[in-house]
């Protein structure tokens, strides 16, 4: 009799203890389960996208800034669209459209300039808006380059070794040249990931703006839902006459820096481009349109 109670007694000791052991597997996969679900959203392939004659065309985010800064730069100097297309598609070749900090032998920045041959010292070939003004003060010096074909013009200011190269990039280079000089309106967007709440900075925008656009008009006051609005007047960069255009023209350039900048919303006419729709601009019902010319950039606060 003590030998069968002491075995009931280790058979009910075990019982316990498969209990215990089950009880804390439920809890380690109701954990699992829980991590697996708060990591269950797809994270957001980054990019942007021109969207002109019907076809769309990609950059990753950092490449996208790049082109509004080479874009913004030949706007401040009134360049015709062309221009932009072939320092675009000549930086797409040259650098992927990147600021480089080497390449080959002593190449450079955006348009892999060297300072060897003149086009200045590695700290100014390394500040993109010195070496785009370089290479528009190269182009503007060839005699008829908007006739030419992208390879001419763009071979005529860096010598290549590989001059027909150029020419592979001339569809994206004029999606965006396009779009970032305004001449194609609601044609260039960004899909992002959220911008981390406190992330925008309404000096960092307006310093951006004074060094790729110049020293236009901007106002900053708090928006309603805790963010930051800053109002844009692109009017300095052109005649009255272009006023919708140039306004477009900044828009889509705030679109294109929306992911260092922190950048939530852009407001131009009567469209917005919204960071959690990403790839698309819309008209909002009943809103007052933005007067033209203007742009109003909202930032995460």
């Amino acid at each position: 009799m003590a030998r069968r109670g002491a075995r009931r007694r280790r058979a009910a000791r075990a019982g316990c203890g498969l209990v215990v052991v089950l009880v804390v597997l439920a809890a380690a996969v109701g954990v699992v389960v829980t991590v697996l679900r708060q990591h269950d959203a797809t994270p957001v392939a980054e990019r942007c996208a021109a969207d002109v004659d019907g076809t769309r065309w990609f950059l990753d985010p950092d490449q996208s800034d790049n082109a509004a800064l080479v874009a913004a730069v030949g706007v401040r100097r009134t360049l015709p669209a062309r221009a932009v297309t072939i320092a675009l598609a000549t930086a797409l070749q040259e650098s992927k459209l990147r600021n480089l900090p080497g390449g080959d032998r002593d190449s450079l920045g955006i348009f892999q300039q060297r300072p060897s041959q003149g086009w200045g010292t590695p700290e100014e070939i390394l500040d993109p808006v010195y070496s785009t003004g370089r290479f528009y003060d190269g182009l503007t010096q060839v005699d008829g380059y908007e006739q030419l074909s992208v390879t001419e013009a763009a071979q005529a200011v860096q010598r290549s070794g590989f001059p027909d190269a150029y020419a592979q990039h001339e569809g994206v280079a004029r999606a965006y040249a396009s779009a970032l000089t305004g001449w194609s309106p609601n044609a260039l967007t960004c899909t992002l990931a959220d911008a981390q709440p406190g992330s925008g900075s309404a000096q960092a925008l307006v310093d951006r703006v004074r060094r790729d656009l110049g020293d236009l008009p901007a106002q900053v006051q708090p928006s309603t839902d805790g963010e930051i609005d800053v109002s844009i007047d692109a009017g300095p960069l052109g005649p009255e006459t272009d006023r919708d255009r140039l306004g477009w023209a900044v828009a889509q350039w705030a679109v294109a820096v929306a992911q260092p900048l922190a950048v939530t919303r852009v407001e131009v006419a009567d469209q917005v481009w919204d960071r959690g729709e990403g790839d698309t601009w819309s008209t909002v019902p009943d809103a007052e349109p933005v007067s033209p010319g203007s742009v109003v950039v909202t930032l995460a606060g």
